[in-house]
């Protein structure tokens, strides 16, 4: 029993703090740098499940239809596996996908007004907890940290470089091409660039609460007083 115990104090200090399930790669950056700024650290390091960590070859594109992924990996066995690994599992999702048939959440109440934020939150999480399973969801939900953007994570750039939409929710792509001339849809360069700023932790404290969804997601971080030693940083992905 003594070696047991003393195995399983070293199995967890050697886990790695971060996992992530993402629709594409321009959301890994986005939630990376987030993270680096949140955490005052540019060399935070996830463990990326979902796409894993391959960047594209032919162009910067990334795939389309990402979200059905996630959704799909979240009810394998390889995520349920990542909890041994890794003492966090960040979910993300875009609601602007939720109303269609395969996600069937709607963004409007019974009397046709528009869900609140953290209403609509709340319901996409309580999908993900039946599609996950769960005994096994309320087994990890402290574990799980959910980087829900409403409704698309283009909307978490606003805070950054629209400051007079910073609270959109709806729309924030087209909102985004059309104010920003040189915007670039789904270029993940572009999208490590355009966030940057999110690295600088004294930027981040001052912007994230501008955005509802984003508010949200912060707020999940700093729920769960999280402390990530320093070897952490440097474990490869």
């Amino acid at each position: 029993m003594v070696i047991l115990g003393a195995y399983q104090i070293i199995s967890n200090m050697t886990k790695r703090t971060f996992a992530g399930v993402v629709e594409g790669v321009t959301d890994k950056r986005v939630i990376t740098n987030i993270l680096a700024g949140y955490f005052n650290n540019p060399d935070i390091n996830v463990t990326w499940l979902q796409p894993r960590d391959r960047e594209p070859i032919a162009n910067t594109k990334e795939p389309p239809a990402g979200w059905t992924r996630v959704l799909k990996y979240c009810k394998t066995k390889q995520f349920k596996n990542a909890f041994q690994e890794n003492e966090y599992v960040i979910i993300h999702i875009d609601t602007d996908v939720s109303p269609k048939e395969t996600f069937d959440i709607p963004h409007h109440d019974e009397s046709g007004e528009p869900l609140t934020t953290e209403d609509l939150i709340a319901k996409v999480i309580d999908k993900f907890r039946s599609l996950i399973g769960e005994d096994f969801y309320d087994q990890y939900a402290d574990k799980i940290i959910f980087a829900i953007a409403v409704h698309s994570i283009e909307c978490w750039l606003l805070p950054l470089c629209l400051p007079n939409k910073k609270a959109e929710i709806d729309d924030c792509i087209n909102i985004l091409k059309r104010d920003l001339p040189d915007f670039k849809s789904k270029d993940y360069r572009y999208y490590q660039r355009i966030s940057m700023e999110y690295t600088n932790h004294i930027s981040l404290l001052k912007l994230y609460a501008e955005n509802p969804s984003l508010k949200i997601f912060i707020e999940g971080l700093a729920s769960r007083n999280i402390e990530i030693p320093e070897e952490s940083y440097s474990l490869p992905s």
